[in-house]
């Protein structure tokens, strides 16, 4: 997509004050962290007992822990900048992440795609990851029982990543996290913290497709998140 493209694109959602120059740096950009091939690791290893994305994404790849295992095509570990200044979180894996393996994939995710450069940050600069790392049939929400077996995983990547901001896409990220069932409309781009990060919940990109209204105002938590950035967290 091209700077004047994504500019228009941007535009019609009513995005407004984009940092053009930022968008499109010409810098190259750093090869992103993706899991290891999904294959099972030998002995039971267990993934939260080491220090590595990649060899935690290897130890998982066979996981059994709940019933989500059953459907799937391969665990969605996560991907980006194992150093990354901002972690999204969203619920978990649609059909297009579950056959290619990388969460974000669909077309909310090539939304996000087109929304990191308006605040001069590149999808290879972040890293995205979900809160189940498999694909609930039908898309359906994820249950406590699943959320809670795959949490201790989320929760050792963003240990090991440490970063500056997290970023929570949606109601179902915010729930798991935060422990709210609140409407995400009465929270969304209200600083909390967890666990000694900063964290911003948004509307999670596949409801903006849905809602077009609500573009603007999840381009408002956007400038809020791309002032943090500048300020340095």
């Amino acid at each position: 997509m091209s700077r004047r493209d994504l500019l228009k694109y941007l535009d019609d959602f009513g995005w407004r004050d984009v940092d053009a120059a930022a968008s499109f740096a010409t810098k190259p950009a750093p090869a992103a962290e993706k899991p290891a091939p999904a294959r099972a690791a030998a002995g039971g290893e267990d993934p939260l007992a080491t220090g590595d994305l990649a060899e935690m994404a290897r130890r998982l790849a066979d996981c059994r822990r709940c019933r989500l295992c059953q459907g799937r095509t391969q665990v969605v570990f996560g991907v980006g900048d194992p150093k990354a200044r901002v972690v999204f979180v969203g619920e978990g894996p649609g059909a297009d992440e579950d056959r290619i393996g990388e969460p974000f994939v669909g077309r909310a995710g090539q939304l996000l795609n087109v929304m990191l450069p308006s605040i001069g940050l590149r999808r290879e600069d972040v890293y995205i990851a979900n809160i189940v790392k498999c694909r609930p049939p039908g898309n359906r929400d994820p249950q406590p029982d699943e959320a809670a077996a795959c949490l201790p995983f989320l929760k050792r990547q963003i240990e090991l990543i440490d970063p500056e901001v997290i970023v929570l896409l949606g109601r179902i990220a915010a729930r798991f996290l935060l422990g709210t069932t609140a409407p995400i409309s009465s929270y969304r781009g209200k600083w909390t913290v967890w666990h000694g990060h900063a964290v911003l919940p948004t509307y999670h990109t596949a409801y903006l497709l849905r809602n077009p209204a609500a573009k603007h105002e999840s381009w408002v938590d956007f400038k809020q998140l791309r002032r943090r950035l500048q300020e340095g967290g």
